[in-house]
């Protein structure tokens, strides 16, 4: 019972996170365009398998990185940093010459799971997000991780990423082929503006925690 419980746990919190537009949402939903379903799955299987290696390290080091407040710090930094620049890369391939290719473009000539590994890789804010939400899961008793439940609990996790970010890019391509708007300003202006928005955020948040006296 206490596995199904951190199978679903682990599903829940890992599919809800999953759901913001993020870059790797923005990426996939580019591959799903370009290359269909098969390519976007095995992107997303790249994605996910820097994501177990993510989880089972701040699953068992969690106190330890919670206390390293620089760590913590620099990549909450850097997440800001990292936001406006992806608003500036979107933006800038979005209006490049049809004849020119797009970064995104570029990307989609490797294999669709090394490019997927890559981007996860410089997913630095999933380290804070994932061990914040593993302690306070172990703290409130919702997980139980001794010998083989731990893996029951990031099995979950990774389905519910799985999914949450399939089910993101079928939606985002459903609406585009519905919209003649979002299909003509999703990439050139809507995604850019959503990382400039997020980046605002971030920077508000990092100033009110670590600079407001």
């Amino acid at each position: 019972m206490q596995n199904l419980k951190n199978i679903f746990v682990g599903f829940l919190v890992s599919f809800i996170g999953s759901l913001p537009l993020g870059y790797l949402n923005i990426v996939g939903y580019e591959v799903f365009q370009q290359s269909g379903l098969y390519t976007a799955i095995l992107y997303l299987l790249g994605v996910i398998s820097i994501e177990c290696i993510v989880i089972y390290l701040t699953l068992i080091f969690a106190n330890q990185l919670m206390n390293n407040k620089k760590l913590i710090r620099f990549i909450e930094g850097f997440s800001v940093l990292f936001m406006f620049l992806l608003a500036f890369i979107f933006y800038s391939s979005s209006n490049q010459n049809t004849s020119e290719s797009s970064v995104l473009e570029k990307y989609i000539d490797y294999s669709p799971c090394v490019v997927g590994i890559i981007l996860s890789s410089l997913n630095f804010i999933q380290i804070p997000f994932w061990t914040g939400w593993n302690l306070y899961l172990l703290n409130s008793k919702f997980i139980e991780i001794s010998k083989s439940r731990k893996y029951f609990y990031i099995i979950g996790t990774l389905m519910g990423t799985f999914f949450g970010m399939l089910a993101l890019i079928l939606s985002l391509n459903y609406l585009t082929n519905q919209t003649d708007f979002l299909a003509k300003y999703l990439m050139k202006v809507i995604i850019p503006l959503v990382f400039v928005g997020l980046g605002l955020f971030q920077a508000f948040s990092f100033y009110k925690k670590y600079l407001k006296r």
